[in-house]
């Protein structure tokens, strides 16, 4: 009989100064989703730095989501030479050891934009550059040249997606309309997952974990952004408090 608890969902943070000290930075949008779409209770995680951290955090949780951020994950991080700064070499360590925790502990793995990045390094997968060369660095793949950092977030494009894929039987769509606001993007696919949907361009935008192993599912836009207009991002928040509910009835 599945659990009626709500799950705990821990939400990645990002470490930034506030009034002079430090503090733990979450996007309201990504809380607001999970309780409101989700049904969960989201916690944000503190700062973790060793593997006994992402374990004792794990213990609390039953799913964590990683969310996006606007910087990129180093390259040393994948096998590159080099890169495009700003890093935040506190969020490379954390996200990657409560990847690597999740998995070992066979619970679920969520993930946002750099969240998708962070799941595709933590399996063995690349990352490539995807800003061309632009100026300003803020100018991302997919939005225009001439648009501002929040005018990206509303820039619309189509993706396909990949039938017979969990994304599939969450959206019953072949085709979404998405924002997809991004530096990096993947290139050799981590072990264990499966492309869920594609850009026009070939840019992966949504993979998931392959059938009978820890539950992963990822995509690279911001569903936090439109859920109550957009079915397939309302979709996306209720899958996510499914598989959670899912996992703490095991």
């Amino acid at each position: 009989m599945p659990s009626t608890r709500k799950p705990v969902i821990g939400v990645i943070s990002c470490t930034r100064t506030v009034e002079g000290e430090d503090a733990y930075i979450v996007k309201t949008r990504y809380v607001d989703a999970l309780a409101k779409h989700a049904d969960a209770v989201p916690l944000i995680c503190p700062a973790i730095t060793t593997r006994d951290d992402a374990d004792a955090m794990l213990a609390r949780l039953d799913a964590i989501l990683l969310t996006g951020s606007n910087s990129n994950i180093e390259p040393h991080h994948y096998g590159a030479a080099s890169g495009r700064a700003p890093y935040d070499p506190g969020r490379d360590t954390m996200s990657a050891l409560l990847i690597k925790a999740a998995v070992a502990a066979g619970k679920p793995v969520f993930g946002i934009c750099r969240g998708l990045q962070e799941i595709n390094v933590a399996l063995g997968g690349t990352l490539v550059d995807q800003r061309d060369g632009a100026e300003p660095p803020e100018l991302t793949h997919h939005a225009p040249d001439d648009a501002s950092l929040e005018q990206m977030f509303g820039h619309s494009h189509p993706i396909d997606v990949v039938a017979d894929t969990p994304l599939a039987a969450i959206t019953g769509e072949p085709t979404l309309t998405i924002n997809s606001v991004h530096f990096q993007a993947i290139g050799a696919l981590g072990a264990g997952l499966v492309v869920n949907a594609r850009a026009e361009d070939g840019v992966v935008e949504a993979v998931s974990s392959v059938e009978g192993s820890t539950k992963i599912l990822a995509v690279q836009w911001h569903p936090e952004w439109q859920p109550e207009t957009r079915l397939h991002d309302l979709a996306f928040w209720q899958a996510l408090g499914e598989i959670a509910r899912d996992a703490t009835a095991r």
